[in-house]
């Protein structure tokens, strides 16, 4: 290959250039720190839009060809419908029909559903995707058939990156699932309400053109408004726009497996020892069932000592929002909605806070919530000797999973990842992972069925758990009860082919994903 890499702070070989853009290598936490000004789209004038307020135009391809659709473009879209979304595949649909090439597809997140656009990365519609490659998108990337090299970022890192320049979004399409025709919009209601629109505010704010599709047009105002119509070009009324049950999926019910269970409690008393359980504590799970367990016995510990948790950030769900009426919690800080009562709790209860990837998660701002929260659950694919963490990849070296909020979570005062010893005879805990998405200074303890490791250093953790009946291991003991019982994993085998970077939250390369050698 041509492009120069170099070593990054964690000792990755990154490229310099990725798509012709120059890149900065990972500098460690907290260490690059740009200067500027943020990002801004060009100036509008109201004497270029109607006076009635009235932005509706007859169709999508309409407003694709009004906004100036043409080959190289960046065009953005949310995952608010998760894998129920219907509009990422028309949009992709017309750009094809009007014979658009090397277009850039910058989701908040892939699913499933958009699997059928590997079609239009081999036919040159799509040049590159960045955003989360899952799925079927992730393993075309795998194995180096699209043409550019995938960029992968973490929610905040996609907010990050939109504000500061990095990412310039021509056109972003917004599905609301209900709107007026001055483009206010929200989430929260309509037949096709999927909770909050977050992800999309980036899209909304700094997008050159930015399209509205809504199901539910409503006479102006629409109340309350989650995108401002003031930043809207057009509005487009379709039939559907996406499936608002399928928000829901496997990884954000509760787990019923017995072995996941055991994690959960685990996880629970760990925390409930190392005092982190108290009145007015904050805490957020994510969207895997073992997390979503945990909340569960939160509740019933807070519930027995008649305390409550001042807040949970979400990924909100039905066992926050019973948690939320039940008086155990006070606040919900709601990132993406998980669930129909998520959606339904959006609308009724006060308490249940619509926030953003700008407040939750920016790295580039002046705070954000993520290193307030007093303990955070997450999973990984895999975690290292050295607390290093993957969430993108298998042990396989196949792209199969985007970062989501994981990186930006990790910034909390405590980051525990519960996990299985090993997944189908292979163990998790290894020398050294695939692919870092976390470095292991930000991840403080791990769970596994077997025995609980906390992090050097962490001293205070340590000194706190040192007299505990939990099975307190190192992370070495773990990794050879694994291995004793799996084998040693053997190396993968790749090419010097990258077809994939990670971003870090601020904007840098943490790490290479690799062409794997067939």
């Amino acid at each position: 290959m041509s492009t120069k890499l170099v070593k990054n702070a964690v000792g990755r070989l990154v490229p310099t250039e990725v798509n012709g853009k120059p890149q900065v290598p990972y500098m460690g936490v907290g260490k690059y720190k740009p200067t500027g000004r943020k990002y801004a789209p060009l100036i509008a004038s109201c004497a270029d839009y109607p006076a009635d307020g009235n932005k509706i135009v007859p169709s999508l391809k309409d407003a694709l060809i009004k906004a100036g659709l043409r080959d190289g473009m960046t065009i953005s879209t949310h995952h608010h419908f998760r894998n129920g979304d219907l509009l990422a595949i028309q949009i992709f649909d017309i750009a094809h029909d009007l014979g658009i090439k090397d277009l850039v597809w910058a989701p908040s997140a892939s699913f499933e559903c958009h699997s059928p656009l590997t079609k239009y990365l081999e036919d040159g519609t799509i040049h590159h995707i960045e955003g989360s490659m899952n799925g079927a998108l992730g393993k075309f990337t795998s194995e180096g058939k699209m043409k550019g090299t995938g960029i992968l970022r973490s929610h905040g890192g996609r907010y990050q990156a939109v504000q500061d320049g990095d990412v310039v979004i021509d056109i972003a399409v917004i599905a609301a699932p209900t709107a007026d025709f001055f483009g206010n919009a929200t989430g929260d209601r309509g037949p096709a309400a999927c909770g909050l629109l977050g992800f999309a505010l980036a899209d909304s704010q700094y997008a050159n053109k930015v399209i509205v599709a809504t199901d539910n047009l409503v006479p102006f105002p629409c109340v309350p408004w989650q995108i401002h119509g003031n930043y809207v070009d057009y509005v487009v009324v379709l039939d559907k726009i996406g499936i608002s049950e399928k928000i829901v999926s496997g990884t954000t019910e509760v787990t019923k497996s017995p072995d996941r269970l055991l994690l959960a409690e685990m996880t629970a008393l760990f925390c409930d020892e190392a005092g982190i359980i108290r009145d007015g504590f904050s805490f957020q799970a994510g969207a895997g069932g073992t997390a979503l367990s945990i909340g569960i016995y939160f509740s019933e510990m807070l519930k027995e000592r008649g305390m409550k948790s001042r807040w949970a950030r979400g990924g909100s769900n039905k066992y926050l929002v019973k948690m939320l009426e039940d008086g155990l919690l006070e606040y919900i800080l709601d990132g993406q909605t998980f669930d129909l009562d998520g959606v339904r709790s959006m609308r009724e209860n006060p308490g249940h806070l619509n926030t953003s990837p700008f407040t939750s998660y920016n790295y580039h701002g002046k705070g954000n919530f993520a290193s307030m929260v007093d303990v955070v659950i997450l999973g990984a694919t895999e975690v290292d000797v050295n607390y290093n963490a993957n969430v993108v990849t298998h042990s396989d070296g196949m792209l199969l999973h985007g970062i989501g909020g994981w990186q930006n979570c990790i910034f909390s005062k405590c980051t525990i990842l519960p996990i299985p010893l090993f997944r189908d005879r292979i163990p998790v805990i290894r020398d050294e992972v695939t692919t870092i998405c976390g470095p292991g200074e930000l991840i403080d303890v791990i769970v596994t069925e077997r025995g609980i490791a906390i992090n050097p250093l962490r001293k205070d953790l340590l000194e706190k758990l040192k007299d505990s009946k939990l099975p307190i291991k190192t992370i070495e003991q773990l990794k050879d009860e694994a291995e004793a019982i799996c084998g040693k994993p053997e190396k993968i085998e790749y090419t010097d082919e990258p077809v994939a970077v990670i971003k870090w939250v601020d904007g840098t390369i943490i790490d290479t994903v690799w062409k794997v050698k067939k």
